[in-house]
């Protein structure tokens, strides 16, 4: 009863801020723009229309991460229909009901490496010189190879175009100061967009009477170049670096035994990347693309503890890609794309062995896409992509996607794709023993057990478990995903946007207990024990007001489940406690599926812009229902009577004016409710006050296409 009060409490902050906000603003019937006038590159890796994907796309524009206040990608990520950002090893992206390590991050339609434990950190990546987001849900391995099973988010930076400079610079609570700079400017034909990104905090305390911090003081630097030289009207050359470095403080004190450990060290992430991209265009009908790509992840941490020694750990990330691709226009209605490439890739780390040699890899693929535009409404994508793997087997990864554009207010989309996941360096090469939690081992399935029959062999073995007989080549992780939508516009104040999706997963990695030591000590590695689901649909709705007053809400509704575990409920194998403790059958009704998914997540925006007054503010609503975080009963499975995060709304609002002589100014609170879960949402600070300053100033010289 408690929970249910507080949560109608919070749902309740939310609806009167959104009232207050309405009853401040007064404006007049507009039109909205028409479906899928839009550019998107990642659905299709050509520039196409909205209108003619088929596929499940959502665009984030320059101006919506600029209003909504946004320092890091994690910020405006996580107000996005059927987004959850998760919080172990970092900031992941959950997408679809699917984990953060099986959506693909790309920046230029390139990817990010240096994962910790499948994640992704978002918060190494910059908001200030992004011109768009783009993010393609569903099965997409067809053009991208692995990681793609949820999906796609393609970050795509701002390019040199018109001669300006931008400055600005936002401070906020926990002494956080973010200052950037973004300049074009032309050398002859050489075009040159400069950008630079600095980054303090000093972290924030979700315990007020601890000095332990959720997020450590931590120092950012990114800076970007991106060139742009055309050696002729058909021929040009571009090129971008990426370069970042972050410095994290850890200052930590906990209670051991009744005393004040405390703990002190250093982590830093290097990060840098080159892309050079050559295109040709031989004609109207053919175009040429070899785009070359280089990228090291360096991760090192150290840390001294006053109870329990020291602890060190380094990651070193290398990857490197050729890939050509060729677009040609048959006809009016018919292009299709072809590609191939060859990557290579390197890790070393501590947690692979002691010796520094780097673990490799590398893999061929090719695809083809075909589009065909039939009957003027139909459009139909289909396309086929092949990876040759030296460490597993190959992989094919088909798609097959369809438009039918009834009238330009209404249009159905139905898309099928299978997406993979290669095994990672971690669950092949790991060589890992906690010391300080058990000394327990985790070892990857290349060596785990060559190390398990030597050490049995030494009389340190215990006994061997079942799935230690099972170990053996891991294959990828695949998924089978149909995705079924319709974007309708039934006036002009209206837009609706629903999409249903279903995700088949099987050979799904999981951590296995394969052996004990003699001494207890549990001995783990990784093995393809199960096949999941998820599905569901989500909704997105924009409702125009007015000329300047805009509300848009989003809704996804999520069911997940392992499918042995609903096999074994089934034939009544799985037990639960009742309420007096005693063991008892558990009911199909009982069970929750996969943990840390919300059944229920939902966003409310209100936004007012007048471009005459050049003014803005908006208000943002992010719900999220209960989801499972610790089997309770121990019964290996999620149900009723486990352990649930509490379900929270959380409110941020924005505001800005733009003057005529370049200079905006904008202030905002976020997390206005100061909703706090120190267990389940560490990363997730307290309230936040912030105010920024950018001056802007441009010419009209651009860039030849």
């Amino acid at each position: 009863m408690h929970h249910i009060c507080a949560m109608k409490s919070k749902l309740l902050i939310c609806l009167l801020s959104f009232n207050l906000f309405c009853a401040s603003i007064t404006a007049q019937t507009d039109t909205l723009t028409s479906i899928g006038e839009e550019i998107v590159v990642t659905a299709t890796k050509t520039e196409r229309k909205l209108s003619n994907v088929a596929v499940p796309v959502t665009i984030i524009s320059q101006k919506n991460i600029q209003q909504a206040g946004s320092l890091r990608i994690r910020d405006i990520l996580q107000e996005q229909t059927g987004i959850f950002l998760t919080s172990g090893f970092g900031t992941g992206v959950q997408m679809q009901g699917l984990g953060a390590d099986y959506t693909l991050i790309l920046i230029d339609g390139e990817p990010l490496v240096g994962r910790t434990a499948g994640v992704l950190d978002l918060n190494r990546i910059t908001v200030g010189n992004i011109k768009k987001i783009e993010i393609v849900k569903g099965p997409s391995s067809s053009l991208y190879g692995s990681e793609a099973l949820a999906g796609v988010i393609n970050i795509i930076t701002e390019k040199p175009k018109e001669n300006k400079f931008t400055a600005g610079v936002r401070y906020g609570t926990y002494n956080t100061l973010d200052a950037n700079v973004n300049t074009t400017f032309h050398v002859g034909k050489l075009a040159v967009n400069a950008f630079i990104n600095n980054y303090n905090t000093d972290g924030y305390s979700i315990r007020p009477f601890s000095v332990e911090r959720a997020a450590n003081p931590i120092w950012k630097f990114t800076n970007n170049i991106n060139l742009s030289y055309p050696f002729s009207e058909k021929t040009k050359l571009a090129i971008a670096i990426r370069n970042t470095y972050e410095d994290i403080r850890n200052e930590i004190a906990v209670t051991n035994n009744g005393a004040v450990v405390y703990s002190k060290g250093k982590e830093v992430n290097k990060d840098i990347n080159i892309n050079p991209v050559l295109t040709h265009q031989f004609n109207a009908k053919l175009k040429n693309t070899l785009r070359l790509y280089a990228t090291e992840y360096q991760s090192t941490q150290n840390l001294l503890s006053t109870g329990a020694g020291s602890y060190s750990d380094f990651l070193n990330h290398r990857f490197l890609r050729i890939e050509n691709q060729t677009d040609i226009n048959l006809n009016a209605n018919t292009a299709t794309t072809i590609g191939a490439g060859f990557t290579e890739e390197g890790v070393r780390s501590n947690r692979y062995d002691n010796t520094g040699n780097r673990k490799t890899n590398t893999i061929a693929y090719a695809f083809g896409q075909l589009e065909y535009n039939a009957l003027k409404n139909i459009s139909i994508i289909t396309g086929l992509r092949y990876d040759y793997n030296q460490l597993f087997a190959s992989a094919f990864s088909p798609k097959l996607a369809v438009a039918y554009t009834v009238k330009p207010t209404l249009k159905f989309t139905a898309s099928y794709g299978r997406g993979f996941k290669a095994p990672d360096f971690r669950q092949l090469y790991l060589n890992f023993t906690n010391i300080a939690a058990g000394g327990y081992s985790v070892y990857g399935t290349i060596e785990a057990q060559k190390i398990i029959n030597q050490l049995n062999s030494l009389g340190q073995i215990g006994s061997l478990e079942s799935d230690f007989y099972r170990i053996s080549t891991l294959e990828p992780e695949v998924s089978n995903g149909l995705n079924i939508g319709m974007q309708w516009q039934p006036g002009s104040k209206w837009q609706v946007k629903i999409n249903a999706f279903r995700n088949d997963v099987k050979n799904l990695i999981d951590s296995r207990l394969v052996a004990y030591k003699t001494n207890g000590s549990q001995i783990f590695s990784y093995l393809n024990v199960r096949n999941a689901y998820t599905q569901g649909f989500d909704a997105d709705v924009n409702y125009k007001l007015g000329n300047n007053l805009l509300l848009s809400t989003g809704y996804q509704f999520l069911l997940t489940a392992d499918k042995e575990q609903l096999r074994e409920i089934k034939e009544g194998k799985i037990f639960t406690k009742d309420a007096n403790g005693f063991s008892r059958k558990m009911d199909r009704s009982e069970y929750i599926g996969l943990p840390n998914r919300s059944k229920h997540m939902a966003n409310f925006k209100l936004s007012y812009e007048h471009p005459a007054k050049k003014v803005f503010a908006n208000i943002r609503c992010i719900y999220r229902s209960k989801w499972a975080v610790s089997d309770k009963d121990g019964n290996g499975l999620y149900n009723t009577n486990d352990e649930f995060a509490t379900g929270f709304t959380q409110v941020n609002i924005s505001a800005g004016k733009s003057f005529s002589n370049g200079i905006r100014l904008q202030l905002g609170i976020d997390n206005i409710g100061n909703y706090i879960d120190v267990n389940s949402l560490p990363n997730l600070p307290g309230r936040q006050y912030y105010l920024s300053f950018n001056y802007s100033i441009s010419k009209n010289k651009t860039v030849k296409k």
